[in-house]
């Protein structure tokens, strides 16, 4: 489906500012979804909270939650925006980098690797989080934390299904982080190549 102008719903124009300001572009998934214009508007509200800048988890490490989430979904589009905005959001280029292989990784720490294992479990389908996996989150993180990863994860899982069907064009400036961090190690745009 295209990608309405900015502008077909008048009411959006706040929110989409807020884009343009934090992210330097409009995505195209919102300027689909302007359709629905309460969608937007709840979407909104939702991301402000799962990524309120008061949170517990840090924002730039949500970010990469979301992209590994979005890569158990197998979800290009989301991944390309999450490597974009984990650097937008404090995320140093070599962690990025080093994303795929975080397990290993000594830019990743064991609290981290839980977390990406759990978003790894949690954005698959079906779920593949165990209460061992949940009873290892809990060594590292506490119930507010959990809630905030689980809240990025179950955000993705939304936003994952709604960009893969409906097939939304990547925007240039996360193509252009998408083909130089995650290309080398396999992912391309796909059906959001345009």
């Amino acid at each position: 489906m295209d990608p309405l102008p900015v502008g077909h719903a008048p009411e959006l124009l706040p929110i989409f500012q807020s884009y343009q300001n934090t992210l330097g572009f409009m995505p195209n998934s919102e300027l689909i979804m302007q359709r629905r214009p309460k969608l937007v508007q709840a979407l909104g509200n939702l991301r402000a909270a799962v990524f309120d800048p008061e949170g517990a988890v840090h924002g730039g490490f949500k970010r990469l939650i979301g992209h590994v989430a979005s890569q158990a979904a197998g979800c290009r589009y989301c991944m390309a925006h999450t490597a974009g905005s984990s650097l937008l959001n404090g995320i140093e280029e070599q962690r990025l980098a080093a994303i795929w292989d975080y397990r290993s990784s000594p830019l990743f720490t064991d609290a981290e690797r839980m977390a990406l294992d759990f978003a790894l479990a949690a954005g698959s389908v079906p779920n593949d989080v165990t209460d061992e996996m949940f009873d290892d989150l809990r060594r590292y993180w506490n119930d507010d934390q959990i809630v905030e990863i689980v809240a990025v994860i179950s955000l993705f899982g939304f936003l994952n299904r709604w960009n893969d069907t409906m097939a939304t064009p990547l925007e240039a400036k996360p193509m252009g982080v998408g083909e130089k961090f995650l290309q080398p190690h396999g992912w391309d745009a796909g059906k959001h190549g345009g």
